[in-house]
């Protein structure tokens, strides 16, 4: 038996990725400008925010699917007294 996460769990953790970025953009954003003496340069603003979003994004990929796993889908549960080593075809 071959067993596989549902689709939506991928689609779900697209949205928490998004939520990851956008709270990215807006920190990054404020750090920028409170940083920076007054330069109301947009290509600053672009280039830091793009930068940090290229930078941050293995680590948005892993912990989006984490936290959709552990918080947002309560009904996935581990029960350790059901893992067995003697079980048929386990290497």
């Amino acid at each position: 038996m071959r067993f596989e996460v549902e689709p939506g769990y991928f689609y779900g953790a697209m949205y928490v990725s998004y939520a990851f970025v956008v709270a990215e953009m807006l920190n990054v954003g404020l750090l920028t400008y409170l940083i920076t003496d007054n330069d109301k340069s947009p290509w600053l603003y672009i280039t830091t925010i793009l930068l940090s979003i290229l930078v941050l994004t293995p680590i948005n990929y892993r912990y989006s699917k984490v936290l959709f796993l552990h918080l947002l889908t309560p009904k996935i549960k581990y029960y350790p007294e059901y893992d067995t080593n003697d079980k048929i075809g386990h290497v």
